[in-house]
């Protein structure tokens, strides 16, 4: 039994080797066409119940991931698992989440809320040369196709692939054999404008559709006797339907790919299957259509069903064609499970090599997983410091050998930056502001900082610093700046302004740090304030010197809506404060100032929890002190108009409920839609011994909110429950 079994084995590989010898080399040509392209999944799926070959293999833009997974050895079934699970739209996004940034860089995108991607040097100011950077769709790409190695060739793979992408300079076609199969297609699919492009071998590489979106030619140029190839590329719209500049583009971008789909399509011969899934009209951005696409990809090639058919081959061939297959795969897929025997780094920045193995985190001799390398990755991206970043392995006798590839951000390395915000309660008055810096970036060798800031509006600033990391791993670091403010107080009484007041201040720090952790920071350093207060006819000037001492921590993955994490600081003064009242003889006196802030949160599903609680307070001998205390606005006592409450000593506590109703009900993807409300409770005393919590302010709000990259948004109502109620509007930062 035994002896035939085998005789059968055997006499089954020498007809599929005749077979093979005789049979035609099919290639397989997969079109572009964006979220289109789960179209190809359910043509894959087809020519595999069929038992068709497939030896050649060629794709341009979503064609060209589709075509590389399956020449990697993935089957149809385990595309589509891994296809319709990825977050697609979030490849579109490059913004660095709030709690994977640093302290530091938590603070300065919070108050610069504005997403400004421009920069100045060498006398010219730099833009980026795509909206998106690209990172973001490079992770998702990786995370697809597995730690895959480097290849020498493309015709490694188990069935040999090429992407065909654009030269940005000539417009010519490149094809894509070598090296890394996520950055061969990345590059095919990088939308020119949005993306930034690719640089290969001395080109600049974006989406091959503008050069050839159905690149019939290319796999038969590898061999392919007969070809099928699968256009889902995009319909012309009608002359309606040209509403807009966006329309237009689209229509003059739908022509460019669609004429060199013509050109391929004029390659092909009656022996030749073309597939043309009914997927014209369907958006190549919504990647909530893919499931509709994958039908009607199947639809369109079960109407070829009988030239499929004839393409197919026997049962025992095609078992050794997918042997053969997994074969071939397993030799990367194998490697995977090696360790690291060295990790390489690819610097194009002034970030040292020591910042950059500290955050990596990965380790000779260990095995990587795909959730290691992309958090490890992630890491570094978030130091904010790079237009891209990823990792490539070359496998060796040894080990694997991973190379991280770091490239600083091309508009640097000094940066604006712009930040906006208004909150107006429907009245008379509204408290806007905008905000300006300048930051110049890597004045040391160990990323040292010059930032200035200009602030307009109902508040107005000017100030300067220098941050000066004191080592490599930006552990350590000293700071000193200078700053000029000057603040309008208004108190009201019945919903209405009676009286106002100013301060201007000039101040000056300077103080050494540690970074604790990434999210944290405790420092320490000597002040001098000098200020005056304007308030009727009278004049209070203040001399104020000392130190300080700052706490930290901030892992908030949003300032204003958070649904995780928790935000904490605590600032301590000691001071020497030189008092003069207009008319009158100076004083002295030392003062004890203590300020803390925490805001946390915690969600279940659609549904979080805030917590908000702030203290200040001063130890004097003195009724006034010039160092003051806020409430009033939105969520820090909503029935109050902005800062309307004023004074040295301060209470506050608010508990907010969230509730995700965009998500939820209304089925958005990109940003939230809260509906939330909250109870809250505060008030602020000039006199220390006036301080009485029977005096406390009971207040609550309802509204609706939205987190986006430009910063938050909120309409609702305020009231308070000693009769101050106010109708609110916000747009950026709230706090």
């Amino acid at each position: 039994m035994i002896r035939s079994t085998a005789l059968f084995l055997l006499l089954s590989l020498l007809s599929s080797s005749v077979f093979a010898e005789v049979r035609p080399k099919i290639g397989l040509v997969l079109s572009g066409g964006g979220a289109k392209g789960a179209a190809h999944i359910g043509v894959l799926k087809v020519l595999e119940e069929n038992r068709v070959p497939v030896d050649y293999i060629a794709g341009t833009s979503i064609g060209a991931y589709v075509a590389g997974m399956y020449a990697l050895g993935y089957s149809a079934a385990e595309i589509e698992q891994i296809m319709m699970n990825e977050s697609w739209s979030n490849g579109y996004s490059d913004t660095i989440p709030r709690e994977s940034l640093s302290y530091r860089n938590k603070q300065q995108r919070d108050r610069f809320n504005i997403p400004l991607n421009i920069g100045y040097s060498d006398e010219t100011v730099k833009l980026p040369n795509g909206l998106l950077r690209g990172q973001t769709m490079s992770q998702l790409l990786q995370r697809s196709t597995g730690l895959v190695h480097q290849f020498g060739h493309f015709d490694e793979l188990a069935i040999p692939y090429r992407a065909v992408a654009t030269d940005l300079e000539t417009s010519n076609p490149v094809i894509l054999s070598t090296g890394s199969i996520v950055k061969a297609m990345q590059a095919s699919a990088t939308v020119p404008g949005a993306l930034q492009p690719i640089e290969y071998e001395g080109k600049l590489l974006v989406d091959g559709g503008i050069a050839n979106n159905m690149p019939v030619d290319v796999v038969k140029a590898l061999g392919a006797d007969i070809v099928i190839a699968v256009d889902i590329g995009s319909s012309l719209v009608k002359k309606e339907a040209l509403d807009s500049t966006v329309a237009v583009l689209n229509q003059l971008s739908t022509m460019l790919t669609n004429a060199s789909t013509e050109k391929q399509k004029l390659l092909l011969t009656e022996d030749d299957i073309l597939i043309r899934p009914d997927v014209g009209d369907m958006s190549t951005t919504d990647f909530e259509i893919m499931p509709q696409a994958y039908a009607l990809g199947e639809k369109a090639a079960l109407e070829h069903l009988l030239s499929l058919k004839g393409l197919g081959v026997g049962e025992a061939e095609y078992v050794v064609y997918q042997d053969n297959k997994q074969r071939l795969s397993k030799r990367w897929q194998d490697s995977v499970e090696r360790p690291l025997v060295e990790i390489v780094f690819n610097n194009n920045s002034k970030v040292s090599e020591s910042l950059l193995r500290e955050t990596l985190d990965l380790h000779e001799g260990e095995v990587v997983t795909k959730e290691e390398l992309e958090r490890a990755i992630a890491n570094v991206y978030s130091l904010d410091k790079f237009e891209r970043v990823n990792a490539e392995f070359v496998d060796t006798d040894r080990g694997r050998i991973l190379t991280l590839n770091t490239r600083a951000k091309s508009w640097g390395p000094n940066y604006f930056g712009l930040g906006f915000s208004w909150e107006d309660d429907l009245t008379e008055d509204s408290s806007m502001s905008l905000d300006f810096s300048y930051t110049m970036t890597d004045l040391t060798d160990t990323g040292g900082e010059w930032r200035n800031e200009l602030r307009l509006g109902f508040e107005k600033l000017l100030s300067t610093e220098f941050y000066l990391p004191m080592d490599y791993d930006q552990a350590f670091y000293a700071r000193a700046g200078l700053a000029y403010e000057l603040k309008d107080f208004s108190i009201y009484e019945d919903n209405a302004k009676f009286v106002e007041f100013s301060q201007t201040v000039y101040r000056a720090d300077v103080g050494v740090g540690y970074n604790y952790t990434l999210e944290g920071l405790v420092e320490l350093g000597v002040t001098n304030e000098k200020g005056e207060f304007e308030f009727l006819k009278d004049t209070y000037d203040y001399d104020s010197y000392g130190i300080y001492l700052k706490l930290g921590f901030d892992n908030l993955n949003s300032m204003n809506f958070p649904t995780s994490g928790n935000r904490f600081t605590f600032n301590m003064y000691y001071r020497r404060d030189v008092n003069e009242l207009s008319g009158e003889d100076s004083y002295a006196e030392n003062s004890l100032q203590i300020e803390a802030d925490w805001r946390g949160a915690l969600s279940l599903g659609n549904h979080a929890i805030v917590g908000i609680a702030s203290l200040a307070t001063i130890d004097t001998e003195e009724q006034f002190s010039p160092h003051l205390s806020e409430l009033g606005g939105f969520l820090n006592l909503s029935g109050y108009h902005k800062n309307s409450l004023v004074g040295s000593h301060k209470i506050f506590g608010a508990f907010v409920y969230q509730y995700d109703l965009g998500r939820d009900v209304l089925g958005m993807t990109d940003y939230p839609l809260y509906l939330g409300g909250s109870l809250e409770a505060g008030n602020v005393w000039q006199n220390k011994d006036n301080i009485d919590l029977n005096d406390l302010i009971y207040s609550g709000s309802l509204f609706f909110g939205t987190d986006t990259s430009m910063g938050p948004a909120a309409l609702g109502f305020g009231w308070a429950d000693d009769g101050e109620m106010t109708l609110f509007l916000f747009l950026g930062k709230s706090w």
